[in-house]
């Protein structure tokens, strides 16, 4: 696989000539393939949502009996035609494709000892290992694309300026991206500071970048552009008109969100800690028993527990000598 991505690579090189054209290129290929799984990922996720209120409703009624809970909601995706695992099908397929597309770019401008490339993963016939083998830099639009951000500003601050401002254009561009998606997402099972979070968790993904080699950077900075086009064509495909699938689903949602807030929990993670709390003060709670200590001692010149006499306070020890009371003779 890695020679594969490797090997795209070179077929563009020997195309334009230039890093930065056959890195975008190659995005903008992988965007193409994953574009029908990410349409059918986003419409499986609209007819999820668009069933929320009759799934908050059967969590309510069944929310005492997880098998029966199951079973009804099993078939509640059968006649919708809802599959829940289809919304997870990008994710799966951009994994390895992340993974593998890191390390052929990052192995683009591999360094030895002596701080020369030695690319990997590619043929030492292509244009493009001859273009970089042996060679200091990877120069292409007057950027070293083998350096990291970090690097050329620690070497050069005055032009180290340009790399800082790929990675802020970078998160720009997943902020805008973000807020696309959470512009017409409304889930009621997140609360505002949850949907806060996942808004910004990718910008801050952009700082790493200031760690990896600027070869990298650009090929984000393509697929992200490329994303956005992606977002705004799914925006016109399902959310335009008032009877769209997209606007069915967000009225949906803010139904069931509604639903939440009226029993009490709210959507979210703090939402469902309170709704358990509830149950928990609902519970009757059984009173404990009290212990009582078999062993009474007594109190001194008090009754004893057995006799129920007052024992008289400084009682005469009897004589050591003849009882007073003797027995009588025996006949």
């Amino acid at each position: 696989m890695f020679q594969a991505a490797a090997w795209l690579i070179s077929q563009f090189y020997e195309l334009t000539s230039n890093y930065v054209a056959s890195i975008s290129l190659v995005a903008l290929v992988i965007m193409l393939l994953i574009f029908p799984l990410t349409l059918k990922s986003t419409k499986s996720m609209l007819e999820m949502q668009r069933v929320q209120p009759e799934m908050r409703r059967l969590q309510q009624q069944y929310r005492n009996d997880r098998q029966k809970l199951n079973e009804e909601m099993m078939k509640l995706y059968q006649e919708h035609k809802v599959n829940p695992l289809a919304s997870c099908l990008p994710l799966l397929a951009q994994m390895p494709i992340f993974i593998i597309m890191f390390r052929v770019l990052h192995g683009l401008s591999n360094k030895d000892a002596a701080g020369f490339i030695r690319p990997d993963y590619i043929s030492e016939s292509s244009k493009l290992f001859g273009s970089l083998n042996g060679k200091k830099e990877m120069l292409s639009l007057g950027l070293d694309l083998s350096l990291t951000p970090v690097k050329a500003i620690q070497d050069n601050a005055g032009k180290g300026i340009i790399y800082a401002l790929l990675v802020a254009t970078l998160m720009g561009l997943y902020f805008v991206q973000q807020r696309m998606i959470a512009s017409r997402t409304v889930s009621p099972t997140m609360s505002a500071t949850q949907q806060k979070v996942m808004q910004y968790l990718p910008v801050f993904f952009g700082v790493f970048q200031l760690f990896f080699p600027v070869a990298l950077v650009i090929y984000y900075i393509s697929q992200t552009l490329v994303r956005i086009a992606q977002q705004g064509y799914i925006t016109r495909r399902f959310y335009r008109g008032d009877g769209s699938l997209g606007q069915q689903a967000q009225a949906a949602s803010a139904k069931a969100r509604e639903m939440a807030k009226q029993d009490g929990g709210g959507g979210g993670l703090f939402g469902q800690l309170k709704q358990e709390a509830a149950k928990a003060k609902e519970q009757p709670k059984s009173a404990p028993k009290p212990t009582t200590s078999k062993r009474v001692t007594p109190p001194k010149g008090g009754a004893t527990p057995g006799k129920g006499k007052p024992t008289p306070p400084n009682r005469p020890k009897p004589s050591s000598g003849k009882s007073r009371h003797p027995k009588p003779p025996r006949p």
